[in-house]
């Protein structure tokens, strides 16, 4: 399924649990590393098959699954409005560009 705009991490509950003095981009980076390590840690060993049965062969490890891929989206997010980044123009803009590095092949 496509990636919805969301609403981003927001400042207000950073700051309401004080977290805005840790929300610095570096921070930021580095704990979106980590949740792309511990969402690597349950892909890295399982075949395309496997994967493709995750949901129904063990539906904890599909929850754990989606609940990595969101705090990856939620650092994400958080890091480009700590920034200032614009991602729905920012993907825009990038998906023109690859249209163009990569035009569909004709027939």
């Amino acid at each position: 399924s496509a990636l919805h705009p969301m609403p981003p991490l927001s400042s207000a509950f950073a700051q309401a649990r004080g977290w805005q003095p840790h929300h610095t981009p570096r921070n930021l980076l580095l704990a979106l590393v980590g949740e792309v390590g511990e969402l690597a840690e349950i892909l890295q060993w399982r075949s395309d098959a496997e994967l493709a049965t995750l949901a129904q062969d063990t539906p904890d490890e599909w929850n754990h699954l989606g609940e990595e891929l969101a705090d990856v989206q939620i650092y994400l997010a958080r890091l480009a409005d700590v920034l200032g980044v614009d991602m729905a123009a920012a993907v825009a803009d990038k998906q023109a560009k690859n249209a163009r590095k990569y035009p569909e092949p004709q027939a």
